[in-house]
């Protein structure tokens, strides 16, 4: 019987979602919505007025991919520090006001890039929304609509019982009525929940009914891993049905991890070119290497290449040279030597203590813009 040759198999990416139409804002240089990408964002956790604090955490968060920034304004010395931390910041800052609506006047007059205003907790704010409207149109900041479960507004509170789906979108609609009464409709909207369920079904009931451009967030999702595992759930419920325009990952941890998180979430349905991706087992009892040790040390490696790479870091023969072949760079380990892979083909043998350094030495020396070669 004559044997068949099987060769490489050609590797397809996976379409993107197809989005959901919506209108655009500009958030600062960063546009929002109508088909623009995903932005990822993120909040200080300094205090606003500390002006030297607050610029170095953005600029932290700009380094890890931040591209929109928000800080809390929840008194008048905060307020007063807006307009350095505006023109300073490398990225666009948001407002984030609470309870008193003077500041949001204080946050356009600052140069801030938007305001986000939450309708369940601010005084007599419905009494403002005119005055609002003009001064955010005259200076051409957009409004986020920020509707969270945790501070409804108690007459809807009273009318549904609880912060369900169809209270949040209420709330978020019925101030953008009162917006649009007045011509203003440079508006954005989040309808956030903690639990991710009641958070997917808010957002797309609200997305059926308006064109407004989202911003997806579960509010107070947790710490680390839980807030990472529910964020990725309703985010990735919602962006494969392309809802969804802008992101922030709620952790109770520090905001450079919401920001990796929120990149990964992007890279991982096809949203954002891919940087570095590890391809790593997750070991058994075939495992001839320490993988997790390895694979850590890999990443740590090759945390800033400039050039995205797909690298499989594999302890065993079962599926380690399969893997291997179709990452760009890739290692089966065992017994102590690693076979390194470059785009499908072995190209040397090594022990276990150089496989790291020769996949640095083997990637730094290809020229990853030139398509790999036939055989």
């Amino acid at each position: 019987m004559a044997s068949v040759e099987l060769g490489m198999p050609a590797l397809h990416a996976a379409a993107a979602p197809r989005r959901r139409v919506s209108r655009q804002v500009m958030v600062g240089s960063v546009p929002v919505g109508g088909g623009a990408p995903v932005s990822v964002q993120s909040m200080t956790t300094t205090r606003t007025s500390d002006i030297d604090a607050t610029l170095q955490q953005i600029a932290e968060l700009t380094a890890a991919g931040c591209q929109i920034v928000r800080v809390a304004v929840p008194s008048q010395d905060d307020a007063g520090a807006l307009p350095a931390i505006a023109a300073k910041s490398q990225i666009p800052v948001i407002a984030d006001i609470h309870f008193q609506p003077r500041y949001v006047f204080a946050a356009i007059d600052a140069g801030c890039a938007a305001v986000r205003v939450n309708p369940g907790n601010i005084k007599k704010f419905d009494d403002k929304v005119a005055q609002i409207a003009a001064a955010a149109a005259g200076a051409g900041v957009p409004i986020r609509i920020g509707v969270n479960a945790g501070s409804l507004d108690p007459r809807l509170m009273a009318k549904h019982g609880h912060a369900t789906p169809d209270a949040l979108v209420e709330s978020a609609l019925w101030e953008c009525s009162l917006f649009e009464e007045h011509g203003f409709r440079d508006i954005k909207i989040s309808v956030k929940h903690h639990d991710p369920l009641v958070m997917i079904a808010a957002y797309r009931q609200l997305a059926a009914r308006c064109d407004y451009p989202l911003h997806l967030g579960v509010t107070e999702a947790g710490p680390r891993f839980q807030g990472t595992i529910k964020s990725a759930i309703a985010f990735g419920v919602l962006l494969a049905e392309g809802i969804g325009d802008t992101i922030r990952v709620s952790l109770s941890a520090p905001p450079v991890e919401e920001v990796k998180v929120g990149n990964q979430i992007l890279e991982s349905l096809g949203l954002r070119p891919r940087r570095l991706e590890i391809v790593s087992c997750p070991s058994c009892g075939r495992a001839q290497v320490d993988v997790y040790t390895l694979a850590e040390q890999v990443t740590a490696a090759f945390e800033g290449f400039p050039v995205p790479l797909r690298i499989a870091v594999m302890g065993c023969v079962v599926n380690g040279p399969g893997e291997a072949r179709e990452a760009d760079l890739g290692v089966s380990s065992g017994n102590g030597k690693g076979q390194i892979f470059v785009r499908g083909e072995i190209v040397k043998t090594v022990p276990e203590h150089e496989i790291v350094q020769t996949l640095l030495d083997e990637a730094r020396q290809r020229d990853w813009s030139a398509p790999p070669e036939s055989g």
